[in-house]
């Protein structure tokens, strides 16, 4: 008996050591079955992380906090609105015109503009307040001013207005050439005085030339912000600002066949606001530095035709006389690479580069000239082949008569023996084109008195009234007499 409850007992233990190993051993062969489906696994997917974090975007609301007190709603009355814009861009339905053309009513057109001083002076476009015969001013907080135009630069389509009022909130100005593409903006405007509207995207691409600009002194400057953050009717003038809410760019168009937002909107660079709005504080006018080239963009076929191995930069068509580029030794032919360090591929790059300084401003300009890399310092000049600051009278004068003026080149002066002269590069609406003068003329005398340059033909008139008498010529040497009154 003995024998055999020892024998059970055994045989029990036998059981259970078999049951034990049995399970040890299919755990094992889990666990490599479980490492080799590991190993097994798709290579795309071996680098992908266990768990994804979820996508965190920018936190806009420090930037609107920031920015929409300091966008203004802005109402302006005209009674006729001929402006060098109608020819270029339907603007009427971008900032908002109320009233149709032909009426005896005024015409109300609505916009927006940016406070940038504590004490009331605020950036807007310029054709959102040109020839307007009165300015109101509604502030986010529903305080209402009428305001005063400081000074308008049709060459980049903007103004400064004045208010008086202290203590404003304000915008500061960021560096809209650190500005990179696919950063996050924010466009902020008052389009209906509904108190300011916020909308956000992203930035697509810069220095843009949409060719809208058809600027009275033919020296444009578009270079534009292009962004998809949702623009609108009445948004003209308003703020372009980045995460940190510093203003990176002035709205100033669509891109739209109805005047509503459709996938894109425009604004001028920031750096070209604080030069223009310094300018038209100080002078009342904006001081334009030129560098004295004709230029044109690189692509395939003019690199074949001249013979350049690498498109990149802007070829230099043509120099000058008496220009910035000539008298520091720029010639045709060279390709300007970079200009203060900028790198510059487009004409849109380069004017936005030279629009931010003055007659008199020293540039660096890097070109390639048979291959080889070449340094200039060019000193800036003004439209009259110096470097002195230009009056607003001079700009006045433009307006007035509706011409633009060029002081004669060297060779036509010796070709048709004249000492000086100032030519009409451009007509529109105004006393010239009324009194019968055509493009080209050179006007040598007024009233009898010489005329070299724009100062010289604003002198002339200072305080006219009555007849006044042109005497000049034309490129054929058909001499020419013109009257009207002032």
């Amino acid at each position: 008996m003995k024998r055999i409850v020892g024998s059970l007992l055994i045989a029990m233990a036998g059981g259970i050591i078999a049951v034990a190993a049995y399970s040890l051993i299919s755990n094992r062969k889990s666990e490599q079955a479980a490492q080799d489906n590991s190993q097994r696994v798709p290579a795309y997917l071996t680098n992908m992380p266990v768990s994804v974090a979820p996508m965190v975007l920018p936190d806009f609301t420090a930037a609107a906090s920031n920015t929409v007190h300091a966008v203004v709603h802005i109402k302006t009355e005209y009674l006729r609105k001929s402006s060098v814009y109608d020819y270029f861009f339907d603007f009427r339905d971008f900032f908002g015109e109320r009233s149709p053309r032909g009426g005896s009513s005024p015409i109300i057109a609505t916009g927006s503009g940016v406070i940038i001083s504590p004490d009331g002076y605020i950036v807007t476009n310029n054709h959102v307040v040109t020839e307007s015969n009165k300015v109101e001013v509604t502030l986010n907080d529903k305080r209402t001013f009428e305001a005063r135009i400081i000074g308008t630069d049709p060459s980049t389509d903007l103004a400064v207005i004045k208010i008086d009022a202290k203590d404003l909130p304000y915008v500061i100005y960021g560096n809209s050439d650190q500005l990179q593409v696919g950063e996050w903006v924010l466009a902020v405007g008052n389009p209906f005085n509904l108190t300011s509207t916020v909308t956000a995207g992203i930035v697509s691409a810069k220095a843009r030339n949409i060719n809208i600009l058809g600027s009275p002194d033919g020296a444009a400057i578009e270079s534009f912000i292009q962004t998809d953050a949702a623009v609108n009717r009445g948004n003209s003038g308003g703020a372009l600002v980045n995460t940190r809410g510093e203003l990176i760019g002035i709205n100033a168009a669509i891109a739209s066949g109805t005047g509503y937002y459709a996938g894109y909107s425009f604004a001028i660079p920031a750096n070209i606001v604080r030069k223009v709005v310094e300018d038209l504080r100080e002078f009342g006018t904006v001081q334009r530095g030129f560098l004295g080239v004709s230029i044109r963009e690189l692509d395939s076929r003019l690199a074949e035709e001249q013979g350049i191995s690498e498109i990149r930069g802007v070829y230099v068509a043509e120099v000058t006389d008496n220009g910035a580029a000539r008298d520091a030794g720029l010639r045709s032919g060279d390709i300007i690479m970079n200009i203060e360090g900028v790198a510059v591929n487009s004409t849109s790059e380069l004017l936005e580069i030279i629009g931010q300084h003055r007659p008199g401003d020293k540039v660096n300009v890097a070109v390639k000239r048979n291959n080889k890399d070449i340094a200039f310092n060019v000193t800036l000049k003004n439209r009259d082949g110096n470097t002195n600051a230009v009056k607003r009278e001079e700009v006045d004068v433009n307006a007035l008569l509706g011409a633009t003026f060029e002081p004669v080149s060297k060779e036509i002066r010796s070709e048709l023996g004249i000492e000086g002269g100032l030519q009409v590069t451009s007509l529109r609406d105004g006393k010239l084109r009324n009194a019968g003068i055509r493009q080209g003329y050179i006007i040598t005398q007024v009233d009898g008195k010489a005329v070299t340059s724009r100062a010289d033909l604003a002198r002339a008139l200072e305080g006219k009234q009555g007849g006044v008498l042109l005497e000049g010529i034309y490129p054929n040497r058909t001499r020419a007499y013109y009257g009207f009154g002032m």
